[in-house]
């Protein structure tokens, strides 16, 4: 899931080359966004270990002191992604107050949009390959998202059977952790097969947890 093999000279200076180059570092939103962008695409593509500084600084059009003056260092960086995605995720989950099988459904619709923008989840994809490493430091970052997304869905699946929707033998907390497991596995098919519809994917897996439909 990284670029890793590849010889890059991560040590040769960067000069700006992009229209957003400027000659001021002022610590302003607008010019932290744009960094946090270019870091996105840069850790997207190499990951964090292989992605270094001077490259996210030649993809922003700034120097690498400038990037310093923003983000001492590669990991405060990295927490600044992290923030943003978090923040982005939870955005998408507050857009409606729903639960049990509404709430599912908004998950999935929440997972499937990812495909709009293709470098969140290369992204994500490539970051979490990394930090399954408990050395790494996005690895809490990582076990987090997952445990609550784990949570929030254990929650749904727990009221959808307390109104008669899942099959009998049904356990909550595993239909919870099987449609998690479907997402991570169905996006990562989909890196590799733009064609993948992964919200008709998840619905399928939704589906066999369903009790059916009496028949009229």
């Amino acid at each position: 899931m990284t670029a890793t093999g590849q010889h890059r000279d991560t040590n040769s200076s960067a000069r700006p080359t992009g229209p957003g180059s400027r000659g001021t570092y002022a610590k302003s939103p607008a010019r932290r966004r744009e960094i946090i962008t270019a870091a996105v695409e840069i850790f997207s593509k190499y990951g964090f270990r292989d992605g270094s500084l001077r490259d996210v600084a030649e993809r922003a059009g700034m120097t690498h002191a400038g990037i310093r003056h923003h983000f001492p260092t590669k990991v405060d960086l990295l927490q600044a992604v992290l923030r943003w995605r978090e923040h982005e995720s939870l955005a998408k989950g507050n857009r409606t107050q729903v639960d049990g099988i509404d709430a599912v459904d908004a998950w999935i619709e929440a997972v499937a949009e990812n495909v709009t923008n293709p470098t969140l989840i290369e992204l994500e994809f490539t970051l979490a390959g990394e930090a399954a490493s408990p050395d790494h430091p996005a690895h809490g970052h990582f076990v987090r998202t997952y445990s609550k997304s784990e949570e929030i869905l254990g929650r749904a699946f727990t009221l959808m059977q307390e109104r008669g929707q899942l099959r009998d033998g049904v356990d909550p907390a595993l239909a919870a952790r099987s449609l998690l497991a479907a997402a991570q596995g169905v996006q990562t098919l989909w890196l590799r097969d733009r064609r993948i519809d992964i919200a008709d994917v998840l619905r399928a897996q939704l589906a066999v947890l369903l009790r059916a439909p009496k028949s009229a």
